[in-house]
């Protein structure tokens, strides 16, 4: 049963990558592509963006029900920059709606815009930096000491911050690419497939940069990485990625660079999975949450099972066929 949960739990953070950080990264190209990219994006992004959240409900369902322990050790001392995420969720969406389906054009359209390119920045930057947090250690045991130990310390250090960066431009450099496939004039195209490759440029710094910082905090990500045949083996296959998509992108490609893009992301997250695994929290006391000495009874665990069973024979169905009538007929019809 639990293997069964940690599965749809790392495929609903996969997706939720994939999709909305595809959505938040149009908001992070919009930010270097100013106006010539606002139409394409806003076309892009339309008809799915919200329903991509479905995939973060699902994360905390699996989280609140199934690990009840990681919920609230997450909840308490990384409630800052969760909650800066919310707040982002929310005014990023509130922005978007306003600016695209507002029928008058008026002055308060260029303050939602920059709500919008904001919000998409910040709220994928302080995921990364939670996540960052889970991965680094610091995070008390117990509610005991100065507020700054307990709820400042654990996510406002280098290395989390770095991740945070890492997160973000991982954001961008997709969305890029996946608006290559949107765009409909040559002057547009070119627009970003030079985002794209400033976001891949970027994003190897900063993922190299990730490595060294670990270093810095002892947490050997060098020798971790190593040390486990499926890291090594997603290393290997995002890093041969790299000049094919590279060379698609100059070649307009579209379809083949979107699906290495997607591949390329996987690998890293699965390879972070990998690395991770079965810890899901590092905890400052040289202690760990676990699968195992995090789960819930075993039954609720298996009704935890049979609500998702349920819930994914709707929820894909469902979403293929929202692309199907809202994304890829729209693009047939381009």
């Amino acid at each position: 049963m639990t293997d069964l949960v940690i599965i749809v739990l790392g495929i609903a953070v996969l997706f939720y990558v994939l999709l909305g950080g595809a959505d938040f990264g149009a908001g992070i190209v919009e930010l270097v592509t100013g106006k010539r990219g606002i139409d394409t994006i806003s076309k892009a992004i339309a008809p799915v963006w919200e329903a991509n959240h479905i995939w973060l409900i699902l994360v905390v369902v699996i989280l609140f029900n199934g690990f009840p322990l990681v919920y609230t050790t997450l909840t308490t001392y990384l409630h800052i920059p969760l909650f800066i995420i919310l707040l982002g969720i929310i005014f990023r969406g509130t922005a978007f709606t306003f600016r695209y389906y507002d029928t008058v054009e008026e002055n308060m359209h260029k303050y939602y815009t920059q709500l919008f390119r904001i919000s998409s920045l910040l709220t994928p930057f302080f995921l990364g930096v939670t996540l960052g947090a889970i991965m680094l250690g610091k995070i008390p045991a117990q509610v005991d000491g100065t507020f700054y130990a307990i709820f400042i310390a654990p996510w406002l250090n280098l290395f989390s911050f770095t991740t945070g960066i890492f997160l973000t431009l991982l954001f961008g450099c997709l969305a890029a690419i996946y608006l290559l496939g949107e765009a409909r004039d040559d002057e547009s195209f070119q627009t970003f497939a030079k985002a794209s490759r400033t976001f891949f440029v970027l994003l190897v710094t900063s993922g190299l940069s990730v490595f060294l910082v670990s270093e810095m905090y002892e947490l050997n990500f060098f020798s971790r990485f190593l040390h486990s045949p499926v890291a090594m083996g997603c290393v290997l296959i995002a890093t041969v990625i790299i000049p094919f998509l590279w060379v698609g992108i100059r070649h307009r490609n579209n379809l083949r660079t979107r699906f290495l893009a997607g591949v390329q992301t996987a690998c890293i997250l699965t390879g972070w999975f990998a690395i991770q695994f079965p810890v899901m929290i590092y905890l400052a006391d040289g202690t760990a949450l676990t699968i195992q000495n995090s789960q819930a009874p075993e039954r609720t665990m298996s009704l935890l099972v049979y609500a998702l069973i349920a819930g994914i024979l709707l929820i894909f169905p469902a979403f293929a066929y929202l692309f199907k009538v809202f994304k890829f007929s729209q693009n047939k019809q381009n």
